[in-house]
């Protein structure tokens, strides 16, 4: 609910504030003192199109502030605080800026916000009825979420939704997956082709490395067993030759010969001593490496042909023979998806064949339960229109199946095309039916669309009589009526004012209206004031006690605020309202 609203520079208002509250606020005031604009601020807190004309003459800028009860909408009190704004007090304050330059900025809970989050947050709050905006319903969905509200099918619908949703989703899915078999049947070749290849070599972590080794050491057989005769031969002769166990053990007898004398000298013979061991060590360690060394052909031409068939693999599939075989496991996990596709598309086309029955019995469902409420919401608007001076007009509510011929091959039809029994309609995420209201105004005359047969004092009271048939059924805190009255008066005056007073027992209503009889019926009524010199002040907007209302109410009777006559007659009017619930 809108407890307060807040206007700055906008056309003829230069400051005004209007504290709202529950119930039926009426708007009232001479021709040219600025009504309208009340409608036009809401207009530009929804979110609406910002018009640098609005700006009042010689300011910087207009601006509107609107203070929002949040205690009951937890869907705003989430909305604000993922725009980045905060609620205080179970209030939130929306705002919207609009420069002489046309610029136009937006607020949310005191954070800036782009427009379009400004009317994704404020456009549950309120709806607004006018003369420009009455073509809402005259289209299809305003008039089947209308019908399905009155109906209370939410259950109904959202049940039909979400197996249309699971259908749309599986044929897609079946879609693609049988668009691609072709190229997932060359992937699986390709890959079967290369599993096959590797389990054919059979290699083993590491082999490259070792069977590279292997293959150098055999390659030089004849030069490693040559080095190394020779350096044993150097190490330790077998025929005499000087060698280094010879220099080390005269070296060694040397300093053992001294070492008496010395300290040092004996230090030095010791390790000398380390030396000879560690030479002996090697040479047979040089003697052991020689005798190992393999000069075998046919092991080298063996390790030869094996280094080939894993360098054809990791020319291929990794650079190393562990890339290969990390590669020949995955792509043995990919062939079992792959190698599955037949089996996913006769399950998916089961799915789907599945999911087409369930939604056909939903949507059946669901259109025989608007056929119902259609016929309960034709007569209660019918019976409204009575009451608003419309006495012989008959609403009559359509639903009616979108009908599609039978395809060429039932058994693949269409994306939106349905079998519901014996028949084939065309089918969407609202359901099966269009929903189309029909109106004739007069006895004997033939329904016809709204759109072709009201006009538009007949289709504000038709928008009238549906709110108020579906008051208490709407998610919409605020009702704004703008003038929907015009061209109405007299007793159908009366019966508007008193069905608006119906409809503000559900919401709170706010109405801009130019007749006393629709005004009477208010609990709050608002005087749009003009200053002497033709502009609003910042007290433009106020409020009227008892006394006051009377005598605006006398005015809009008959130009004259303190005639006696006229002043009868407004508090006959109130007296009348007064009744409305009796």
């Amino acid at each position: 609910m809108i407890e307060e609203l807040r206007i700055s520079s906008l056309g003829v208002i230069d400051s005004s504030t209007l504290e709202l509250g529950p119930g039926l606020t009426v708007i009232t005031g001479e021709t040219g003192a600025g009504k309208t604009m009340v409608v036009t601020a809401l207009g530009l807190l929804l979110g609406g199109r910002a018009d640098s004309g609005a700006v009042r003459a010689g300011a910087k800028q207009a601006r509107v502030e609107g203070l929002v009860a949040a205690k009951a909408l937890p869907g705003l009190v989430s909305a604000i605080e993922d725009a980045g704004g905060e609620v205080e007090d179970n209030g939130v304050v929306l705002a919207r800026n609009v420069s002489a330059e046309g610029r136009s900025r937006a607020f949310a809970g005191g954070a800036s916000v782009p427009i379009a989050t400004l009317a994704e947050i404020a456009e549950p709050l309120v709806a607004v009825h006018g003369q420009s905006d009455q073509h809402r319903l005259l289209k299809p969905q305003t008039q089947r979420h209308a019908l399905d509200r009155f109906g209370a099918l939410e259950k109904l619908q959202a049940t039909y939704a979400a197996v249309y949703d699971r259908l749309v989703a599986t044929e897609r899915e079946l879609a693609e997956v049988t668009a691609t078999a072709r190229e997932r049947a060359r992937e699986a070749d390709l890959l079967r082709f290369g599993v096959d290849e590797v389990a054919a070599v059979a290699p083993q972590p590491g082999e490259d490395a070792e069977l590279a080794a292997e293959e150098a050491r055999l390659g030089h057989a004849d030069t490693l067993r040559g080095a190394a005769e020779q350096a044993r031969e150097a190490l330790s002769s077998e025929h005499g030759s000087p060698d280094a166990m010879g220099a080390v053990a005269a070296a060694r007898g040397l300093l053992d010969g001294v070492r008496d004398h010395d300290p040092e000298a004996a230090t030095l013979a010791d390790r000398v001593a380390e030396v000879s061991y560690l030479l002996s060590d090697v040479a047979a360690d040089v003697a052991s490496y020689a005798a190992r060394i393999d000069t075998d052909p046919h092991r080298l031409a063996a390790v030869s042909e094996r280094r080939a068939a894993l360098i054809a693999l990791t020319r291929k599939y990794g650079d190393t023979v562990d890339e290969v075989l990390a590669w020949a496991e995955t792509s043995a996990m990919r062939l079992l998806d792959l190698d599955s596709t037949d089996d996913r598309i006769r399950e998916l086309a089961a799915q789907a064949a599945a999911l087409r029955v369930d939604l056909a019995e939903a949507g059946t469902k669901l259109s025989e339960a608007r056929v119902k409420a259609a016929a309960r919401l034709g007569t209660a608007v019918s019976d409204e229109l009575t009451l608003l001076a419309m006495p012989h007009a008959v609403v009559t509510i359509k639903v009616s199946p979108r009908a599609a011929e039978a395809p060429a091959d039932p058994a693949h039809p269409p994306a939106d095309v349905l079998q519901v029994g014996e028949r084939w309609v065309r089918f969407g995420r609202s359901g099966l039916d269009e929903v189309e209201f029909l109106l004739a105004a007069n006895t004997g005359s033939e329904p016809r669309p709204l759109h072709k047969g009201a006009s538009g004092g007949e289709l504000s009271r038709v928008m009238l009589a549906v709110e108020v048939c579906l008051a208490g059924t709407s998610p919409v805190p605020t009702f704004v009526f703008d003038e929907v009255d015009s061209g109405v008066g007299g007793a159908a005056a009366v019966e508007i004012g008193r069905r608006l007073a119906k409809l503000a027992d559900e919401a709170q209503v706010l109405v801009v209206t130019h007749l006393p009889q629709v005004a009477a019926f208010a609990d709050r009524h608002v005087l749009v004031e003009k200053s002497s010199d033709g502009t609003v002040t910042s007290s433009g907007l106020v409020t009227l006690d008892d006394a006051a209302r009377e005598r605006e109410l006398s005015r809009m009777l008959a130009g004259l605020a303190e005639s006696d006559t006229a002043l009868a007659h407004a508090r006959e009017l109130l007296d009348l309202a007064r009744r409305k619930n009796g």
